[in-house]
């Protein structure tokens, strides 16, 4: 069983933009972020512990800005805060391991896919390619990831 953490030797390898995001609870620009247009398929671990978050064939387009997916690939790695920041209360979603500020999540997803809308920054991730994930240690999470329609 592998083990997530975050550490020094991780934090000093994000750049400037992912430790504005994860570890100061920053927020990218809409529309910036490297994986919003990213349809290959594979999952979306965190940049920092590497545990695994999000699978591509739960991400959706939903005109946000950002990368948004219906549900988390494992819901005990993913942490949901209230956040009550700029007077607005929202629901902040972190790492359970790694800690990491991902983004927050919406009660206005897809009905039929459970009506969530998890909004994530892109620099709170790095993605790994279907054909890769073996190799990366990721093998057991290849049965959530399919070929997008």
């Amino acid at each position: 069983m592998p083990t997530y953490e975050k550490n020094a030797a991780a934090i000093a390898k994000l750049s400037a933009e992912q430790f504005r995001v994860t570890q100061q609870n920053g927020t990218e620009r809409p529309g910036t972020g490297e994986y919003l247009e990213n349809k290959d398929p594979g999952i979306y671990v965190d940049v920092v512990s590497g545990e695994p978050l999000f699978a591509s064939s739960d991400k959706f387009e939903s005109g946000c800005g950002w990368p948004s997916f219906t549900k988390p690939i494992e819901a005990a790695n993913v942490a949901e805060l209230s956040d009550t920041t700029h007077g607005m209360i929202r629901t902040e979603v972190r790492s359970k391991h790694g800690d990491s500020h991902l983004g927050h999540v919406f009660p206005d997803g897809p009905q039929d896919r459970g009506g969530l809308r998890y909004c994530i920054n892109s620099a709170a991730l790095r993605f790994i390619h279907r054909d890769d994930m073996e190799a990366e240690g990721y093998g057991a999470y290849l049965d959530q990831v399919k070929e997008r329609r």
